[in-house]
């Protein structure tokens, strides 16, 4: 897993903590729920947490598609042009 990765991952789970946490807060102090509605707050937030990750990691990175050795050659003829 790359240093992006894990920002990402890190990222997206604090973000999704903290919508969570408002939601909760809605949900307590303005809105009358069911003790129920607050499981499914919580799955929620789970399923789209986890579908945003898997969705992400499915992105195929554009620096790790090309030749480390014509990437290389890529940058030594771009010096030299300019």
């Amino acid at each position: 897993m790359k240093k992006k990765d894990v920002t990402f991952t890190i990222g997206l789970t604090i973000l999704m903590g903290v919508i969570w946490g408002i939601g909760e807060l809605i949900m307590g102090l303005w809105l009358a729920v069911i003790p129920s509605a607050h499981i499914f707050w919580f799955a929620l937030i789970v399923i789209i947490t986890l579908g945003v990750s898997v969705w992400h990691s499915m992105i195929e990175d554009k620096s790790d598609t090309k030749d480390p050795k014509q990437a290389k050659y890529e940058r030594k003829v771009g010096k030299r042009r300019k």
